[in-house]
């Protein structure tokens, strides 16, 4: 296989970015993170579909608990996607410098700023390669301002391929 061919081809999947939470089964402790690969995979139930590190923070958490949340990065956030491409401890209700409230449904952190979210039970998962794939069923969902999702190509970045 042409190792060029296959990484630019796969980078042209459009991708968006979103930040990843989670909470430890016991305790205070958050994740949050980053991530792009991410699919709606059933109107009935719900169901979204995550790729996550298998060497996370985040991927520890839901294997512990069975639940993540999403929250949707707006066009004109792109700092804040940076912020979460790097690893935060959480301090009071803030982790990254970010507020989030616990969500009722999971418990995992809901940033504040954040224009979209949800709340998501884990209902499958495949673990193969470096990421696991967990297939989430949508429990709570909320919509504190319309905005247009950011997305990777709009700011020439790329993970993948």
């Amino acid at each position: 296989m042409d190792e060029d061919a296959k990484k630019t081809a796969l980078r042209m999947i459009p991708y968006g970015m979103v930040v990843l939470t989670s909470k430890a089964k016991e305790g205070q402790e958050v994740g949050a993170a980053t991530i792009n690969w991410i699919t709606q995979t059933s109107f009935s139930p719900p169901l979204v579909a995550v790729g996550v590190k298998a060497d996370s923070t985040n991927h520890h958490h839901i294997r512990d608990t069975g639940v993540f949340a999403v929250n949707i990065l707006g066009k004109d956030q792109l700092d804040l996607a940076f912020n979460f491409f790097k690893t935060h401890e959480r301090e009071g209700d803030t982790i990254g410098g970010q507020q989030f409230e616990a969500g009722k449904e999971t418990g995992c952190p809901l940033l504040l700023n954040s224009p979209a979210w949800w709340e998501c039970r884990v209902v499958g998962e495949v673990a193969e390669g470096d990421h696991t794939m967990f297939v989430g069923e949508v429990v709570e969902a909320g919509v504190r301002s319309e905005d247009t999702a950011i997305l990777m190509r709009d700011h020439n970045l790329n993970y993948g391929g």
